[in-house]
């Protein structure tokens, strides 16, 4: 196992977490409010969040449209950061940062507090607030409660212009990139050293412990008054192998449907094939923790999405979606 178990079950639960409440904000539909006009309850789009709407999907073959410029908004994204960071020009990075970290809470706040202006203000208020101290004052329990909060409101943007098959050749494609950019390039391991080493900003859970061992010298030191370093352990996970399951299951909660029992509302025939996904994708990371070696690096996507297919299928077997 390449960290403790405790440290282990700390990135899982985090992990866990974060997938409940990106399925919570997708089925709240942030960018949409009801009004009641004309005693008809209608739904129109939220003003708060109309500089952001996401496209709506006007037939089947605007999804593969869909793909195909996400994919090519990512590879712009991957260029445009290694041309920065070649260049050094960090106070962009951290304002890159900055915008899409405020962007990403306020959609997320925009599904929790009630959809007015007086709170959407208190909501802007409080991400500028949050991505200020994660970005600028480093602090690591800021750091890793927002984490689970940016998530589900990047999740949210790309769940409307995505279906089932997209979004499964969306995931055997990061798969493929994930393996190449930790076996073979080398660039993930760059990229995280680089954001946590010079921009002291890092896309990703990242919990900072020391071995039992170092832990002693540590305690021997404060009796000495020694200022000598301490090498600190460092457990991380990348937010795409967050958010990627987080759309998985979004996809699959507006999509499927079963036949419930009892009246129980229709969102619940998404909801559980969309847990199926989640878990699968618990499962599959949490096998890449169990067997994973220290001081060595691994792809987390394939064993994400091995388990998210492992979930569908299952979902299958047990349910029609």
């Amino acid at each position: 196992m390449r960290h403790n178990i405790k440290i282990t079950i700390i990135l899982l639960s985090m992990f866990l977490i974060t997938q409940f409440i990106g399925l919570y904000v997708i089925n709240s539909d942030p960018f949409h409010i009801t009004e009641e006009i004309n005693n008809e309850t209608i739904v129109v789009s939220n003003p708060s969040l109309s500089w952001i709407q996401p496209p709506e999907v006007q037939q089947q073959s605007d999804f593969g449209f869909y793909l195909g410029s996400l994919i090519f908004a990512f590879i712009f994204a991957i260029l445009l950061f290694f041309l920065l960071t070649r260049f050094k020009i960090d106070s962009v990075l951290r304002a890159w940062f900055f915008v899409v970290i405020i962007i990403s809470l306020f959609i997320t706040f925009n599904a929790i507090f009630p959809k007015t202006t007086y709170f959407a203000i208190g909501a802007g208020i409080l991400a500028i607030a949050l991505a200020f101290i994660k970005t600028y004052r480093r602090n690591m329990i800021i750091h890793n409660l927002t984490e689970l909060l940016i998530y589900p409101g990047i999740a949210t943007i790309f769940v409307p212009i995505l279906n089932f098959w997209t979004v499964l050749v969306l995931l055997v494609i990061i798969s493929v990139y994930d393996m190449w950019a930790v076996w073979h390039s080398g660039i993930m391991q760059k990229m995280a050293k680089y954001q946590m080493n010079t921009l002291k900003v890092f896309s990703g859970f990242f919990v900072p412990y020391v071995s039992k061992k170092v832990r002693m010298q540590i305690n021997k030191m404060k009796k000495s008054k020694s200022d000598k370093k301490i090498k600190v352990n460092l457990a991380i996970l990348g937010g795409g192998d967050v958010v990627f399951p987080i759309i998985t299951a979004g996809v699959i909660l507006q999509t499927a449907s079963i036949n419930l029992p009892f009246g129980l509302p229709a969102f619940v025939g998404g909801l559980i094939p969309a847990l199926f996904v989640t878990f699968g994708a618990f499962i599959g990371l949490a096998l890449l923790f169990s067997f994973s070696e220290k001081k060595k690096f691994y792809p987390a996507m394939p064993f994400i999405t091995a388990g998210i297919f492992l979930g569908i299928i299952l979902s299958y077997l047990f349910f029609s979606l």
